[in-house]
């Protein structure tokens, strides 16, 4: 495939997808111009860095954890489907249920998994106060402080194990969680997303996990 395809920083970083994989990466880029003309899920002035700011950002989850068929994945504040979609193209055989309290910006994230024909995506108008579903993860991308986060979705956390790592919450965050981590000192992990992708936008990227 040509290496100019928007796509290629995905590509760079997972080499083994398959044809339709790599087919609903690239559809990303017009769809998402083209709805945030519409409705302004991306900054103005972000929208053409879509692939390394929010796609490869959003996989940077897929670096820490391989989800096993079968689960269930909660994305809270998902915007235009961040990180949920990039996740979703990435494991077919997982659940994701993306929440976000800003109608348009759910219109936004349904049409584009609907688009490209994710069969694993629902995407909901709520606030996740409301919600009473159970998952084995809940993943977001930066939308609150650890603490508060933890508040509002530990009600939604399934008993049931079925992942390398144990059930819980990660998170897509940027800077010093040290004190943000604190209080979940021997339950917590963070992984410099650095270490994954070369781009300098990664160097003070991170996911954050934390077990439920």
């Amino acid at each position: 495939m040509s290496s100019t395809s928007p796509a290629s920083a995905v590509f760079e970083y997972f080499p083994n997808l398959s044809d339709r994989q790599r087919a609903q990466f690239e559809q990303l880029d017009a769809l998402y111009h083209d709805w945030n003309a519409k409705i302004n899920v991306i900054s103005r002035k972000d929208i053409d860095n879509l692939y390394p700011h929010h796609v490869l950002h959003s996989l940077g989850i897929a670096k820490v954890i391989n989800f096993r068929p079968g689960t269930r994945v909660m994305d809270v504040g998902t915007g235009g489907g961040f990180p949920g979609i990039p996740l979703a193209i990435l494991f077919p055989e997982v659940q994701f249920y993306l929440v976000d309290s800003i109608g348009k910006k759910i219109k936004v994230a349904s049409a584009v998994a609907e688009a490209i024909g994710l069969e694993n995506v629902e995407a909901v108008h709520r606030n996740v106060i409301e919600e009473k579903g159970k998952f084995d993860f809940v993943v977001s991308r930066a939308v609150m402080d650890f603490s508060e986060l933890v508040k509002l979705v530990q009600k939604n956390i399934h008993r049931e194990q079925r992942n390398a790592l144990p059930n819980g919450i990660i998170c897509l965050k940027g800077g010093d969680l040290g004190h943000e981590l604190q209080p979940f000192k021997r339950k917590s992990e963070t992984w410099n997303l650095s270490d994954f992708f070369k781009d300098e936008f990664f160097e003070t990227k991170k996911v954050a996990y934390v077990a439920i």
